[in-house]
Order: structure tokens, then C-alpha cells, then sequence
């Protein structure tokens, strides 16, 4: 059972000042690479799932953005956790 949202802006600083959309792709990819429920809006992508796992994909987002040459990254994170459940659907039903 999902016991966590969790909200990931990805803002890598390149090595000569490109274009960060290819690297937020790819932090983006790595999120559906790992199977989770996921929503990507125009300013973060929102997780859902077991929190343990949704801080690893976060910690390997953020190592892709190293492998990809960023120099450093920052992560923005919001993380809303509920032991007995945490569900994207159930927080927004009543807007639909």
C-alpha cells in the first residue's frame, strides 16, 4: 500500500550552460523507469508510493543528473506521508 506522496523538481546546473530540458527528461525517466504511480506536471512530477522507496528515486535522480555532467543539482521535494495510506486520486477527488 502507498503511504506516501512525494513532489520532485530536478534543477541541474549544466557544465557549459545548455539546456536543462533533456536533463529533466532524463531525471523523468528515471521515475518511470522504477514503476511508481506517477503524475508529470508542468513544474514537478508527483510520486506515489512507499516513501522509502519514492527518497531512492529521488537519490537517483539525482545521481543520473551527476552521470549526465551536471555540476550540481537542486532537489526541490515536498513529501506528504500517512501510515495507513496516501493516495493522489483520494486528495484531489473532490476537484474533479
Amino acid at each position: 500500500m502507498s503511504n506516501a506522496l512525494v513532489s520532485v523538481q530536478i534543477i541541474p546546473k549544466t557544465p557549459n550552460g545548455e539546456d536543462t530540458i533533456p536533463y529533466v527528461d532524463a531525471a523523468i525517466e528515471v521515475i518511470q523507469q522504477s514503476g511508481v504511480k506517477h503524475v508529470v506536471q508542468p513544474l514537478d512530477t508527483v510520486m506515489e508510493g512507499d516513501l522509502e522507496q519514492l527518497l531512492r528515486i529521488v537519490q537517483r535522480m539525482h545521481e543520473k543528473m551527476a552521470v549526465l555532467g551536471a555540476t550540481s543539482t537542486i532537489g526541490q521535494v515536498k513529501i506528504f506521508h500517512k501510515s495507513d495510506g496516501a493516495s493522489m486520486d483520494v486528495l484531489t477527488e473532490k476537484y474533479r
